[in-house]
């Protein structure tokens, strides 16, 4: 099962129920899965476990080596899937194209068009194709397998209903009153539901969230003085999340990342049910009164899990498109997701984690707010059209801004939509003023702070070598410009 390939299982499962005449929602009652769960099967999205292929095979009278087999069913669907795997690949993600997804209504002939295309798009010329994975330093993959999960998540809408019906059989198992946050003893019972005990220890290492002895069904986390219970819920259910997924050991960066993601989604589930938190939702959407923070208290979660609670939930269930960040202080990049067609800086890979949004973004510009406790809402005019975002400024344990956002016609639903804070951001608006460089160019010599980025870590895009590597050099013009203002009067 390591090597199978979903998209070509998911098109052969998809012509074996045509075959049948068979629909989603029939099929599914066959094998006790969801219609959405065997739509994301069809589409690649998911990778099965063996026993449900057999009952696959059953339910639709062919041999389980029939789905199996790793040749396309037809010339159609080995199109459909080159078009898919070279949609992914970094050199045409650095094009930012819209993804094509062919219906059954684009002709053979346009499939066979665009995936020639496609295929004869210049990749790096110093890298012959083929040979690119095994040069690539680890922190390349990383980049790479990021690109790759989150281009996965965009296509499923970031919910996963195979995880959300993991977290909900368990949570029924244990008798969750269906209603409010997760106690102390529900969370208890859960971690006993899997066979496990959670016990708080001194020494922990730093490196370490949780430390589980599968010998002796232990988790350890730290002590509750250096792990309050809002984040020691949260790191127990996402060590349960491996075990209740069924995960296993991986050498594999990607395979890491997306037990990773998936942990995280399950803990999330866990805390803010799918039932209770669609029904707060839609409740508010109808009101036109949205807000992660009414989240946050209803399930006693924190402000980082509710905004990524909400982007798992608001496309599938509040038909809202939504994009979310979290950027340090200066803008970079740190984690990102998106739905509602906002650009999101990349590298030449497609990669965002590292990059730096423009200054004019409400991540940003909240950081400049007189009052750090407050949010900040904010329009923000760019090259694609209006986005409203909201932005929470995390300034306790870590400094970083976690932002959500959706296109501005959908912002009627959400509390805030109605401040006056408008912000032009486009291509045009972010070019600096060409007097500010001559002014101070060559002029300016700053100190990169502790926290920037050193040579070894920087991404991709800003690799050339700069004599200040990490700074930004038109926030440094600006800021001499207004100290010599009093003396030289000049201004941008």
């Amino acid at each position: 099962m390591a090597q199978l390939d979903t998209l070509v299982l998911g098109h052969r499962v998809r012509e074996a129920r045509r075959r049948a005449g068979l629909t989603l929602a029939e099929l599914g009652e066959k094998v006790a899965r969801p219609a959405p769960y065997l739509s994301l099967l069809e589409n690649g999205k998911v990778e099965p476990k063996i026993g449900l292929i057999g009952d696959l095979a059953d339910a639709l009278d062919v041999l389980s080596a029939d789905l199996l087999d790793p040749a396309p069913p037809n010339r159609r669907a080995e199109l459909e899937i080159d078009l898919e795997r070279l949609q992914r690949e970094p050199h045409y993600q650095a094009m930012r194209l819209p993804q094509i997804k062919p219906s059954a209504k684009v002709p053979d002939e346009v499939l066979e068009h665009l995936v020639t295309l496609a295929k004869a798009l210049p990749r790096d010329a110093g890298d012959p194709a083929g040979d690119s994975d095994r040069r690539l330093r680890a922190a390349d993959r990383a980049r790479l397998a990021n690109v790759s999960l989150r281009n996965e998540m965009r296509a499923r809408d970031n919910y996963f209903a195979e995880i959300e019906q993991v977290a909900s059989r368990s949570l029924e198992a244990v008798g969750y009153p269906g209603s409010g946050p997760v106690s102390e003893r529900v969370l208890t019972d859960l971690a006993a539901h899997f066979g496990f005990t959670v016990e708080r220890v001194q020494g922990m290492p730093r490196t370490a969230r949780s430390i589980t002895d599968q010998r002796s069904r232990v988790i350890y986390i730290p002590q509750r003085n250096d792990l309050r219970t809002r984040a020691a819920r949260s790191v127990v259910l996402q060590t349960l999340g491996h075990f209740a997924l069924s995960h296993n050991r991986t050498g594999n960066f990607e395979d890491y990342l997306r037990q990773r993601i998936e942990s995280n989604y399950f803990a999330a589930a866990v805390l803010a049910p799918e039932g209770p938190a669609v029904e707060e939702l839609r409740d508010a959407k109808d009101r036109g009164d949205l807000s992660i923070e009414d989240l946050k208290e209803v399930f006693y979660i924190s402000y980082e899990m509710a905004a990524h609670r909400f982007t798992n939930l608001a496309t599938r269930h509040l038909d809202l498109p939504v994009h979310f960040l979290r950027t340090d202080p200066e803008g970079v990049v740190e984690k990102a997701y998106e739905n509602d067609g906002i650009a999101y800086p990349m590298d030449s890979d497609g990669g965002l984690e590292g990059e730096r949004v423009s200054r004019h973004w409400g991540t940003r510009q909240a950081w400049q707010s007189s009052d750090s406790f407050s949010l900040h809402y904010q329009y923000t005019q760019t090259d694609r059209g209006e986005f409203w975002c909201v932005t929470y400024l995390e300034t306790e344990a870590s400094q970083h801004a976690i932002t959500v956002g959706t296109t501005g016609a959908h912002a009627k639903f959400f509390r805030g939509s109605n401040t006056l804070r408008r912000v032009n951001a486009r291509t045009i608006d972010n070019h600096p003023d060409p007097e500010l460089i001559a002014r101070w160019q060559g002029v300016a010599w700053p100190s990169a702070s502790e926290r920037s980025y050193v040579m070894s870590a920087l991404p991709a895009s800003q690799r050339a070598f700069t004599p200040f590597p990490g700074v930004d050099l038109v926030d440094v013009y600006r800021f001499l410009d207004r100290q010599a203002r009093p003396r030289g009067g000049r201004s941008t």
